[in-house]
């Protein structure tokens, strides 16, 4: 059995903090890593910060209608640029020269043809559209070593005054709200 580090499990140790603490959640992956810069900028030690997308959804946009025209046409295109990437790492091997990478990129796209027809014929009736899928964060969080919170949200603060103040508002409320509810009572320190 092996006891050397799968590149899995290093990238698992790049990708963890140690007891992270949340410095606060965007709407935008921009506004997070404008936080993220604005501590970079201000000498923080970046390297115990990550940014993490949350409330990921999946949007596809239907991008046309698909025949079988459209079908080979795409075959066709993707089979020639494979030839021609085949054709020409055999020309590096071979002296055959300018007829041996047209000839592989003629056969490349005849094959990419056949095999579009192919799936298009098998899928038809229940895909007969074309798409682009991707995957989205709806949220971004900013998360930061434990050790380094405090410091991080000072530097944060002083970058947005008043989104540090809007961030706090709720904590002042429950301590109004507490102190109205055990008048006697110390409010706790902030």
């Amino acid at each position: 059995m092996s006891t050397q580090p799968t590149a899995l499990s290093r990238s698992r140790a790049v990708l963890a903090l140690e007891y992270p603490m949340s410095l606060g959640r965007y709407d935008t992956y921009d506004k997070a890593q404008r936080a993220v810069d604005y501590l970079s900028d201000h000498e923080f030690p970046v390297q115990n910060v990550l940014i993490v997308g949350t409330d990921l959804k999946q949007l596809e946009r239907v991008t046309g209608r698909l025949t079988r025209g459209r079908a080979a046409l795409g075959g066709l295109i993707s089979g020639a640029w494979l030839g021609l990437f085949v054709g020409a790492a055999f020309a590096l091997f071979d002296n055959q020269g300018l007829s041996g990478i047209l000839a592989t990129v003629a056969f490349g796209a005849l094959f990419g043809v056949v095999w579009s027809l192919l799936g298009y014929q098998i899928a038809r009736g229940p895909r007969d559209f074309t798409s682009v899928m991707q995957v989205v964060a709806t949220q971004y969080e900013v998360l930061v070593e434990h050790k380094f919170a405090a410091q991080a949200r000072e530097l944060l603060t002083q970058m947005d005054p008043m989104a540090a103040a809007q961030a706090q508002a709720p904590a002042n409320l429950e301590a109004a709200r507490q102190q109205q509810a055990h008048p006697g009572q110390q409010p706790p320190p902030a």
